[in-house]
């Protein structure tokens, strides 16, 4: 598995040189898969999400975008604060 950080380092064309590999060898994973010869199943999936990587770092690229920041986490400052209330409970309610 390629770490982001090592994928940003890399050249455009050293990218996409990386990308072609990576579609072939997911071609060939394929074909083993359905012929019943793939013998390392986890392959498949760290093929797929190298890809992904690969192409968010080259679209990113092209809209000139630096590396996207972290989202902010939001706490539910609502309910902590008392503003949800629960619903009461009926009369004649069964539990």
């Amino acid at each position: 598995m390629t770490k982001v950080s090592e994928i940003r380092d890399r050249s455009v064309d050293q990218l996409n040189e990386e990308l072609i590999k990576l579609k072939k060898e997911q071609f060939n994973l394929r074909f083993q898969r359905a012929s019943g010869q793939l013998e390392n199943t986890a392959r498949f999936r760290v093929v797929r999400h190298d890809i992904a990587r690969i192409m968010t770092v080259l679209s990113q690229r092209s809209r000139g975008e630096a590396a996207p920041a972290a989202p902010a986490k939001k706490k539910a400052a609502a309910s902590a604060a008392g503003k949800i209330k629960k619903p009461a409970k009926r009369a004649g309610a069964k539990k």
